[in-house]
């Protein structure tokens, strides 16, 4: 990555504004608080059977580093509880219940599209965003590598590219974004699932879908939608025959949005503080940058030698 002085004030520039600014102002086209009408997936934990075939569509539709299909039947993967990274944006775990003889629960794990996001909320210059149908998505062209989405999602699910030093990157799954605001299309893991355990569409049509699912077979699912009010209510929801402690989802978010419960840190911290992580990777770049160019100069400057016969 090279950056010039020009390069290094508008950098510091956008850092500044977005601090004074924040998240709300920052997209003319900001959803409102919540709605119901937002897109979303429902996710049946009892109908999942752990074929991973969500994993790979996941992969081939983001360009992340694929596999073939048959690669994907690999069970060893479940032997330990896997997160989503920045070259998987979706993984699915397998839980074994307690009790002899009861079958496994595999759960799919990715970015939960809350409805007040913490990532956005953290953000100092709006790099990530709620959009008006409901998915959390993020602009690498603004971002300035500052981490604080890590920090601040409740799910621990944005994923940095470490591998990337001159030009990182955050990763996670937008709900295929583009594929559904361009292409009106299903997202990819709802569309491969071979048992239909994801649904995709209105929040509040997955909302109804799954209370009558729990109404009509009462004895097959735990009373409980999750991510209809966890941390103030998120897009991808979930329904389970079993209590959701027992299947590695963080049972004690509460419902205040995260946001909420950040707000008053973030406004207290320092600017200085917050302008630090940017003013080094700029001061860093444009260094570089100059270095680079005097190494230029001189290998041109440098006298030639000619071999005599």
């Amino acid at each position: 990555m090279s950056a010039n002085r020009r390069d290094f004030l508008k950098l510091m520039g956008a850092v500044g504004v977005g601090n004074l600014l924040g998240t709300e102002s920052a997209d003319a086209s900001a959803p409102e608080r919540s709605s119901d009408d937002w897109l979303g997936m429902l996710t049946d934990l009892t109908l999942c059977i752990g074929c991973r075939k969500c994993e790979w569509a996941c992969n081939d539709v983001n360009g992340l580093p694929n596999r073939p299909l048959e690669v994907f039947d690999d069970q060893s993967v479940f032997e330990r509880q896997r997160r989503t990274d920045a070259e998987h944006f979706t993984v699915v775990n397998r839980h074994i219940p307690g009790e002899p003889g009861a079958k496994p629960v595999y759960v799919k794990v990715q970015c939960m599209h809350c409805n007040e996001p913490a990532c956005a909320s953290a953000c100092l210059v709006a790099a990530f965003r709620k959009t008006r149908t409901g998915q959390v998505v993020y602009n690498e062209n603004v971002c300035i590598g500052c981490r604080y989405c890590m920090v601040a999602c409740p799910f621990s699910i944005p994923a940095y590219t470490y591998d990337k030093a001159f030009a990182p990157v955050v990763r996670k799954c937008t709900m295929c974004f583009d594929k559904v605001a361009e292409r009106h299309e299903v997202p990819a893991c709802a569309k491969i699932c071979p048992v239909e355990a994801i649904t995709f569409g209105k929040r509040r049509d997955l909302l109804a879908l799954a209370r009558e699912r729990m109404q009509h077979e009462s004895a097959r699912y735990v009373n409980h939608i999750y991510g209809e009010h966890e941390v103030g209510g998120t897009c991808w929801m979930y329904i389970a025959g079993r209590p959701f402690e027992q299947l590695g989802f963080r049972t004690t978010l509460g419902t205040t949005p995260a946001p909420d419960l950040t707000s008053t840190f973030l406004s207290a911290v320092p600017l200085v503080l917050t302008l630090w992580p940017a003013l080094l990777m700029g001061a860093y770049a444009f260094t570089r940058h100059r270095d680079e160019l005097a190494q230029t100069g001189e290998a041109e400057n440098a006298p030639t030698t000619r071999e005599e016969g």
